[in-house]
């Protein structure tokens, strides 16, 4: 597998959670697990591949250390990179943004040569609307409810990190 970096932003510790086992089952070790609130994001140079991840707080909004972590991730040379993106959110509390946080970090890199893969079937998630949902029936990638779905993110992580593999 290419050299790869997990990059999450996490208030209530439940996306460095899930950035942890993603990272277990990618056999990834810890020291390429990035919290965004404490890292540069020039760190990006080392990867060849990037994992993000960020909660959606509100009504759609990026956790807040991606802020200022996604301008500069923004602004550094992300030509050849390939993206995987996951987030988690509230299907039924917040079912109109569900993990819009993620389909922000999308809209903002898309078009600065990188490759993104990683995307999920919409099928089986209790949810109303998503920028994440970019394609009719698909997310840009994994998206985790963790309020109402718990059930479920064990078998999610599990599918969405083996199909990774193969792709990376």
């Amino acid at each position: 597998m290419k050299k790869t970096g997990i990059f999450y932003g996490s208030t209530t510790g439940v996306t460095e959670s899930i950035a942890e086992q993603i990272a277990s089952k990618l056999g990834i070790t810890s020291s390429d697990v990035h919290n965004v609130g404490n890292t540069n994001a020039n760190t990006i140079e080392d990867y060849e591949v990037l994992i993000l991840g960020s909660s959606t707080w509100g009504t759609g909004d990026l956790q807040d250390d991606w802020y200022d972590f996604l301008d500069t991730l923004a602004a550094c040379n992300l030509h050849g990179k390939t993206i995987a993106l996951f987030g988690c959110g509230d299907g039924c509390g917040f079912g109109g943004t569900f993990c819009d946080a993620v389909g922000t970090i999308y809209e903002k890199l898309q078009g600065l040569g990188c490759t993104f893969t990683g995307s999920v079937e919409t099928a089986g998630y209790g949810y109303d609307a998503s920028t994440a949902e970019v394609n009719n029936g698909e997310f840009v990638g994994l998206l985790i409810d963790e309020n109402n779905e718990a059930d479920k993110t064990e078998e999610r992580i599990k599918s969405w990190t083996e199909a990774l593999k193969k792709t990376l």
